[in-house]
């Protein structure tokens, strides 16, 4: 446990005990994370507060060799090796295969602080909280804070092997060193796959004018080039000012300086982080998963310039599923978190949005918050591409208001509002497709991965989004094609 002390250390207190136990922390012979680690003198003692791994040698060796982990690709292999090494209470997690045959990684995000903004979350701030105990990043002695995903592909028979095959079931696993566990209100880090919007293919609307899914029609294609400087072509990652594209980067400065993409972010699930601030999670993808959180909380979040100071932050709940402020709304006693076993309209009470599958239909959950993530990019379409097709003139958040209402409306078989189990289930059918395979994007498709310090504060978006305001670690999508076996032992119950 990591007690808040008296007399918090201040930022260059912080640094200079940095410099001096950096060595001894990691373990001689230890990887470094960063060319800057690197650099730091191997003679010099740690402070008497700076704990190094005992075993760092004995530990980075054995992860070496295990099986998920050794035929894995370089910069991965020694970046586990590096969190395997440093002070830990467990080692990153094994892989186990789910089938016959090891599972395959296909791609990984290597995750650090750099790529946004500092926020107060990895930077002290004079004035701010430089005289405050840390509480996310900053752990033993200034170590910096990295960490690993790793997506494998599950070889089960009868199930796709391409990781690009909606239907395809994916393993992923989460290994970070240096962020303290969070003890207060509940909070939690969360991760996020981020898929960053692209401008849609042109095709011939719809018979009533709308563009067909998934594509903007020729007028809209038009409007979309007069813009800034006319990047918004097809097949380019949408820009919202027409210009070149712009991630999130350091020098950014919040409200006036901020990425110009438009981000699905497709939540990796809640976490905290043990003893030793090493932080291991694992997350399945897949259809009855591939889903996010309702697009229309993000006008309350605080993350949109100037929402926080017209007093938007949390005036608006998703708490009792529907289609949002232009859609339906449904009544708590029906589409509420019920404590009763047997509910109102179902089989069952308490809300389970796990409880997808079953072999009775009337089990399966029906009160979704979340949304297939291939719903969102048709949402965002209709906010940000369909300029012409789509609400022309009616601003946002409106116009993000009415598009959710209306293709949450296009999958919604009952007119309730909400995207059921069923009604979100790949083999189902809507809006004259003969399944839904199109309503979810592909695993390789997130080009971006994020950490966010979680409070509870009622939404199910990332916190502050769109803005990077509580991320605490990013990094960009690597891809390794052909995969490499990344998976040891069997699973015990490898349903």
């Amino acid at each position: 446990m990591h007690a808040p002390s008296p007399n918090p250390p201040r930022r260059a207190r912080s640094i200079s005990v940095a410099g001096a136990c950096f060595a001894a922390l990691i373990g001689v012979g230890a990887l470094t994370a960063t060319s800057a680690e690197a650099k730091k003198p191997q003679s010099q003692k740690p402070a008497s507060q700076c704990h190094p791994n005992p075993s760092a040698q004995k530990d980075r060796d054995a992860l070496a060799q295990r099986g998920d982990i050794s035929q894995l690709p370089k910069p991965l292999r020694d970046r586990l090796e590096t969190l395997a090494a440093r002070p830990h209470s467990a080692v990153p997690t094994q892989a186990y295969a789910e089938a016959d045959q090891p599972s395959q990684l296909f791609q990984y995000y290597l995750l650090d602080t750099k790529g946004f903004e500092p926020n107060v979350f990895t930077k002290q701030f004079p004035g701010v909280n430089d005289a405050a105990m840390l509480t996310a990043t900053g752990f033993d002695c200034g170590l910096a804070t990295i960490g690993a995903e790793r997506l494998v592909v599950e070889p089960k028979p009868g199930l796709p092997t391409d990781p690009n095959d909606v239907e395809a079931f994916i393993d992923i696993f989460t290994d970070i060193s240096g962020l303290f566990v969070i003890n207060n209100e509940s909070g939690w880090y969360e991760g996020w796959m981020i898929h960053d919007l692209r401008v849609a293919p042109i095709a011939a609307p719809r018979p009533d004018g709308h563009a067909q899914f998934g594509t903007i029609t020729g007028a809209d294609a038009a409007a979309l080039k007069a813009i800034g400087t006319g990047h918004n072509v097809p097949g380019q990652f949408f820009t919202m000012d027409g210009r070149d594209i712009h991630l999130p980067r350091e020098t950014d400065q919040f409200p006036s300086t901020q990425t110009n993409v438009v981000p699905i972010q497709l939540s990796m699930g809640a976490y905290n982080c043990l003893q030793q601030s090493d932080c291991h999670a694992y997350w399945e993808f897949n259809y009855t998963t591939n889903w996010v959180h309702p697009l229309y909380e993000l006008p309350f979040t605080g993350g949109i310039p100037g929402s926080f100071e017209a007093g938007q932050v949390g005036a608006l709940s998703s708490l009792i599923p529907g289609s949002g402020p232009s859609g339906i709304k449904n009544s708590p006693i029906t589409y509420g978190d019920n404590p009763n076993t047997i509910g109102v309209l179902a089989a069952s009470g308490p809300r389970d949005p796990d409880k997808f599958e079953a072999d009775i239909d009337s089990q399966r959950e029906f009160r979704m918050r979340f949304i297939p993530s291939g719903l969102a990019r048709e949402i965002y379409l209709d906010v940000y591409e369909r300029v012409a097709s789509f609400e022309p003139g009616v601003p946002f958040p409106q116009r993000l208001f009415d598009a959710y209402a209306a293709e949450v409306r296009r999958v919604d078989q009952n007119n309730d509002g909400v995207i059921s189990a069923i009604e979100g289930d790949v083999d189902s059918a809507s809006d004259g497709f003969e399944n839904n395979e199109r309503l979810f994007l592909p695993a390789t498709s997130f080009n971006r991965f994020a950490v966010t310090r979680e409070i509870n504060d009622g939404t199910l978006a990332p916190r502050f989004a769109p803005s990077q305001r509580a991320w605490v670690l990013t990094g960009s999508l690597k891809s390794v094609n052909p995969p490499v076996p990344a998976s040891t032992g069997r699973d015990s119950d490898d349903r």
